[in-house]
């Protein structure tokens, strides 16, 4: 089976604002969710779909134990790529060489969670397909989707998303509606949050109510509209606001009485929204377009800049954006500001931009940034971290790089180029099945005998020995030799003997890796290549190791942590780290092995460097054993074994680890007997991701129980959570609001723990759950 270990129960954003309103919708979705596993929320762009879904999957995070997950799907253009951004979302790690929908299918079988799918009508058949394999084969997974469109689906609830509530017309003197509504209409309510912002101090008041009630009217209670309205109140009155919407209105409706359909309504406010922006910012606003994602400030400037629009003109541009609402800020992440554009914002933009640039020339400038940005991340050296960050945080875009060079004829050169840079990307994250599928693609689209092809071809042929899929790296290695002997390029041939080496060392032809490990470090060494020196000497010290060979495997080991230090390199320090640490470990030194592995694995968390992170814990739980730590040992094999699951790659291979396993396992069955070692290695593989880390970091975590979960009940997991929260003196119905269930089912738990548990009050129940959580 596998399983997504160690990561946080769900991806919910922060509000940035506050959420008002909604309140009989977010009630009905909710019901929604109790009766239909797949809710899709219909509605006119801007209606805000997107914050209600948002509110709901906020409030019934509880129900879910294993999540509520929010898949933003509007940068996504390639609906090929839906399932990747899905498992990405999901932080579903898993290396294997399995179709993603199997992988992800297989992994949701056994989940309680909530997928929200937000923004889905350009990709509605990808989205139709995809929930509609999930749904059957995870039987307590749930769809919250947003879209102009329903899916289609057999069993789809929909809720068409109203615009807020506005008042009733004013009468033919303008006067605003009889006094007497008990609560104030939404529209108002959001236009005075959201005005009040950027203008402190302004309430609602008998001077204003009627100009504000008419502003809202015009149009039509939509979230979307009123904000960006709202923002000109910074330099209008609310009388000239006014004016301005009863001029766009009659412009568009021709002074007809009927009113506007809504979609109007909003084109007419974004429309006017572009018209009160200054030349340079609607240039700015149509070119921003072109990201499929949120950018920094150098980014807009590198892409947008030209054709008119000096450098030093993007910044007070942008700041001018952000001010009118047009531009969002993102959450801080990173040193950089980033910015987005709202999707029907963003769209409106893309309809402008042939006005406002050459599309086509934007769109390679565009390339141009990602491709340079990726071209600087560092295969060796002391920034490996922040390049690897900036990437994730840049890949909307990366992505869209990738799709233009693979659609654009006379790209896919570029293309190649681009998925190489990216190798430390696909190698450390989500996207080892992704990197492969773009590199198929564009191999089979570019098939010139350029250096570019060359590169990709081994590239590729490594990502295939990761995976263990050893005939296609030997034929994509073996054209990559050809064609680095055509183009004679000492590099290339360099890493094909290298990731050859690894086919033959994972095969069991040690003579022969080690021959080729030669080769690859004699070539690299030429060339003073110092990323193919450093991961060639990681392969010698292992070799060596596997032959049992330590003085060879200390002094290859050692050579390549210097060389690291020298340049400031963790990524490969940290592999050199780990083969160190196996051949110290074989010549029974458990005490060094583990500090060595210890700080192996310290850069392994740095860089999220999952197999590495197993790898080390493999060694660590077999230098536990030799220094008879049994129940510390078997929870770390329990670690262990979830991460196997996780990552869906055998270590087999990696290391000549496997042949020591089964021994070292029978040890700690027959030291602290079969009922005790499952029981720790249960704990073990129960950890969370940073408690797995610090107690294989800490010592001290050995006197300290591994998990405090309740022990063993014979309730059910449902069952377990209702007993807790009738522990916490909820009542049944608040039960049932907090786990999205029926009343009655709410009731129909807690008779069945009473019965179960002998007990015939709440108080008893309470008490138990206390014991439980007391318990060590």
């Amino acid at each position: 089976m596998t399983s997504v270990m160690y990561r946080r129960v769900g991806n919910l954003p922060a509000e940035v604002t506050s959420f008002v309103g909604r309140r009989r919708e977010v009630d009905a979705v909710k019901r929604l969710l109790t009766s239909s596993r797949l809710v899709t929320l219909t509605g006119v762009g801007g209606v805000g779909k997107s914050r209600l879904a948002l509110q709901v999957a906020r409030q019934v995070q509880r129900a879910f134990p294993d999540g509520v997950w929010l898949a933003e799907l509007a940068g996504l253009r390639d609906p090929a790529l839906l399932t990747h951004a899905v498992a990405e979302v999901l932080q579903l790690w898993d290396r294997s060489a399995r179709p993603p929908e199997t992988v992800l299918k297989e992994y949701l079988a056994d989940k309680r969670l909530l997928l929200v799918l937000d923004d889905c009508e350009h990709l509605l058949d990808a989205c139709y397909e995809l929930v509609g394999s999930v749904l059957p084969a995870a039987p307590e997974v749930q769809v919250l989707v947003t879209s102009r469109e329903p899916l289609g689906l057999a069993g789809e609830h929909t809720l068409s998303v109203p615009s807020l509530s506005v008042p009733e017309q004013n009468g033919p003197d303008g006067e605003r509606p009889a006094k007497g509504v008990r609560h104030r209409p939404e529209a108002l309510a959001l236009f005075e949050q959201r005005t009040s912002a950027v203008l402190p101090g302004f309430t609602l008041n008998q001077d204003n109510e009627a100009a504000v009630t008419r502003v809202c009217q015009r149009l039509d209670g939509l979230p979307l509209a009123i904000e960006l309205a709202a923002v000109r109140m910074r330099t209008m009155s609310v009388d000239q606001l006014v004016a301005g919407l009863e001029g766009r209105h009659q412009l568009l409706d021709g002074g007809s009485r009927d009113g506007l359909p809504r979609h109007h309504t909003l084109r007419a406010a974004i429309e006017w929204s572009f018209e009160l922006c200054t030349e340079q910012e609607r240039t700015l606003w149509a070119r921003m377009s072109v990201f499929a994602g949120p950018f920094d400030l150098e980014a807009a400037e590198d892409v947008c800049a030209g054709d008119g629009l000096a450098v030093d003109d993007v910044l007070p541009g942008v700041a001018g954006l952000v001010e009118k609402s047009v531009l969002v800020r993102e959450g801080q992440q990173g040193p950089r500001a980033r910015y987005r554009l709202l999707e029907t914002i963003r769209q409106f933009g893309c309809e402008r931009l042939g006005d406002h640039t050459d599309e086509a020339s934007l769109r390679r400038r565009h390339r141009d940034h990602y491709l340079h940005l990726a071209a600087q991340t560092e295969w060796f050296g002391a920034n490996q971290v922040e390049w690897g960050t900036r990437l994730q945080l840049d890949y909307a875009d990366v992505r869209a790089a990738l799709e233009y060079c693979a659609t654009e004829p006379g790209e896919a050169q570029a293309g190649l180029r681009l998925a190489v840079s990216l190798l430390y990307h696909w190698l450390s994250s989500y996207y080892l099945n992704e990197g492969r599928d773009w590199l198929d693609r564009l191999l089979a689209i570019e098939t010139t005998p350029t250096p570019a092809r060359a590169e990709a071809l081994w590239v590729n042929g490594w990502l295939a020995v990761i995976q263990a899929d050893f005939p296609t790296a030997r034929a994509m290695l073996a054209k990559a030799r050809s064609l680095g002997e055509l183009l004679e390029a000492p590099a290339v041939l360099g890493y094909v003997a290298l990731f050859s080496g690894m086919v033959e060392m994972f095969t069991g032809d040690t003579a022969v890796a080690l021959a080729l490990y030669g080769e690859a470090l004699a070539r690299h060494q030429a060339i003073h290549n110092a990323h193919g020196i450093a991961a060639t000497l990681i392969r010698l010290s292992m070799a060596y190791s596997r032959l049992g060979d330590s003085e060879r495997a200390v002094a290859f080991g050692e050579e390549c942590v210097a060389f690291c230090d020298a340049a400031g390199d963790i990524w490969h320090k940290s592999h050199a780290l780990l083969a160190l640490g196996i051949d110290v470990w074989r010549q029974g030194d458990a005490q060094r092995a583990t500090v060595l592995e210890r700080e192996s694995l310290r850069y392994n968390r740095m860089l999220d460097g999952r197999l590495g992170i197993a790898l080390n814990v493999e060694v660590l739980a077999l230098a536990a054993v030799t220094d008879h730590q049994y129940e510390r040992a078997a929870r770390l094999f329990g670690v262990l074994q979830a991460l196997l699951q996780s990552s869906g790659v055998p270590l087999i291979g990696y290391t000549h680890l496997a042949a020591y396993r089964d021994e070292y396992v029978a040890k700690i069955r027959h030291a602290i007997g079969e009922r005790s070692y499952r029981a720790k290695v249960g704990e073990g593989a129960e950890l969370g991701f940073e408690e797995a880390l610090t107690f294989a970091l800490d010592d001290e975590l050995i006197r300290r129980p591994a998990t405090r979960r309740p022990g063993p009940s014979r309730l059910t997991r449902r069952q377990q959570q209702v007993a807790e929260l009738v522990a916490q003196g909820h009542t049944n119905k608040e039960i049932a609001d907090l786990l999205v269930i029926a009343q009655r089912t709410a009731e129909s738990h807690v008779e069945t723990i009473l019965t179960k548990l002998g007990f015939t009050s709440r108080a008893q129940i309470a008490a138990w759950v206390a014991d439980q959580q007391a318990a060590p």
